[in-house]
């Protein structure tokens, strides 16, 4: 070991044996180097422009949340509820996640973006039909309202100081935004835990989105025991807030749609820039971030941010269902299996897989096993048809591609037992559903009761997706050589509507014939 190692353990250990009255909370803060004189803080007050106090106009999602609220008024009348949107999130130290509220809230609320991190709405009970547009609530949004020059906060708070992450609406800016009450977040507590109890003896119920903020779930928990609630009873209760919030989503309304549509017409656009890199990529010892990368610049540049994380996998890698390393190499003669959604500002995400031919061209067996996932694709598509169940979509494409593997002579049964309940040997190749309902989450209303998801009948405003795939992993020896290390998928965004299913991400081609032509008119692989 050197001498100047030597010098570093041995100031290190000196150090570690002196009392240290510094807590340990405070420590990341010896970063900043903030002055703190007197004379510092007091010109820090001084001298700034008022901040502007005009109101905005009323959002164009205003009355749709306020819908939204209205229905689950109805549902839970007498009762108190709590919707956090959550609080910050940490990556690493003291370096946060790029804030997003829960889904749920941002649906009651309108709020999308970064706004309001550790903000809670509450609906407060009230006689039948003197809430919020008449319903059975009354609807308050507590937040944090940025501090004023004149206090430390301003510079001092690297979470919550205008001077680290700039301005944020003030009261009278949401109240007249999202047409809804604000108060501030220090009147919280009194707020969640007044007059709460058992409903049997005059108590207020309150019911709560659980495990978004845990400082909410800890004190609506320290509420309920201290007034003698039963704890079990009351996370039962809880989950079916949650259950509702997300059954709301089922049906998107007529400004979720056109969401949807920004979401979907943003990918596409973000396919369009993976394709233009693809030279690049097949030059690049990491090829999947480089189509990874191209794909997270239009996100972020048309939207929010990502939706979820890419799927950019080539060759081999296209048969793992969730890879997102995208860490390997994109080869010529290969095939990639892209998997991606842009999320508008307003958090609707798209989710759109595509499996191009990384030099242009599929090969024969490539566009044989590209074919057999697309007519499965168009099979769900036919079936989706209102009146019909969610689940037949998946039955429908299933039966397709059962049928082209029992004639690929892959099947180990026949294929009436491999369809049957006791068989599903073709499920080796496609193990996943073939649909799942889509909007602010990726996987939107996953908690939503069986009977009204799985089982639930097709209706006009559902956004779902259709992506039926077959994975032929390198190591699989129950099948060709010729189909090892091959992953197809091809997803699309579908709208019911009262007429049938309408394609919102039809711009993207899908026939092979038409992704070779649309490649070939973005860029050449041969560099010609």
């Amino acid at each position: 070991m050197s001498t100047a190692e030597n010098n570093t353990l041995s100031q290190t250990a000196a150090a570690l044996s002196t009392t240290e009255e510094q807590p340990l909370v405070a420590r990341n803060e010896n970063r900043s180097q903030r002055p703190e004189s007197e004379a510092f803080k007091a010109f820090m007050a001084q001298q700034w422009e008022p901040k502007p106090t005009e109101l905005p106009a009323e959002a164009e999602v205003a009355p749709h949340a306020a819908k939204r609220r209205r229905t689950i008024s109805d549902l839970f009348p007498g009762e108190r509820l709590v919707i956090p949107a959550g609080p910050f999130k940490v990556r690493s130290n003291d370096t946060d996640y790029r804030f997003r509220p829960h889904s749920g809230f941002a649906h009651l609320t309108g709020l999308g973006l970064d706004h309001e991190p550790d903000a809670v709405l509450i609906m407060e009970p009230t006689e039948a039909g003197l809430g919020d547009d008449g319903g059975q609530h009354h609807s308050t949004l507590y937040f944090r309202e940025l501090a004023g020059h004149d206090n430390p906060e301003f510079y001092a708070n690297a979470r919550y100081g205008e001077f680290w992450i700039g301005s944020r609406l003030s009261h009278a800016q949401i109240r007249t935004l999202l047409s809804i009450e604000t108060a501030d977040l220090a009147e919280l507590e009194v707020a969640v835990t007044k007059d709460a109890g058992v409903p049997e003896v005059g108590g207020m119920r309150i019911r709560l989105l659980r495990e978004v903020d845990l400082n909410a779930d800890a004190l609506v928990d320290t509420s309920r025991i201290n007034t003698g609630v039963d704890l079990e009873k009351s996370d039962e209760l809880d989950g079916k807030l949650a259950e509702a919030l997300s059954e709301l989503r089922l049906i998107k309304d007529a400004w979720e749609v056109e969401q949807m549509k920004v979401a979907v017409a943003a990918t596409v656009n973000g396919f369009h820039e993976v394709v233009k890199e693809l030279p690049r990529a097949i030059t690049h010892h990491r090829g999947e971030r480089v189509v990874e990368g191209a794909f997270f610049a239009r996100a972020r540049e048309e939207g929010n941010d990502l939706g979820y994380d890419t799927i950019a996998a080539c060759g081999n890698n296209a048969t793992v269902l969730h890879w997102i390393r995208n860490n390997g190499q994109v080869h010529a003669g290969e095939l990639l299996l892209l998997d991606a959604g842009v999320e508008a500002d307003t958090l609707y995400t798209a989710d759109i897989t595509r499996t191009l031919p990384v030099n242009g061209r599929y090969t024969d067996i490539q566009r044989k096993i590209y074919q057999a996932v697309l007519d499965a694709a168009d099979a769900g598509f036919a079936a989706a048809q209102p009146g019909r169940k969610f689940r037949d979509v998946h039955q429908a494409a299933i039966t397709v591609l059962a049928e082209r593997l029992d004639a690929w002579g892959l099947l180990p049964v026949s294929l009436e037992e491999a369809l049957s309940q006791d068989g599903q040997h073709h499920r080796r190749w496609m193990p996943h559903g073939t649909s799942h309902h889509l909007g602010m989450d990726v996987h939107d209303c996953a908690q939503a009761k069986r009977e009204l998801y799985l089982d639930g009948i097709l209706t006009e405003g559902m956004v779902f997706t259709i992506e039926p795939g077959l994975y032929f992993k390198d190591e699989d020896l129950a099948v060709p050589e010729e189909f090892r290390g091959i992953g197809v998928r091809i997803e699309d965004d579908i709208l019911m509507t009262a007429d049938g299913p309408v394609n919102l991400s039809a711009a993207l081609p899908r026939e092979a014939d038409d992704v070779e032509a649309w490649m070939a008119g973005i860029y050449s692989p041969t560099g010609e």
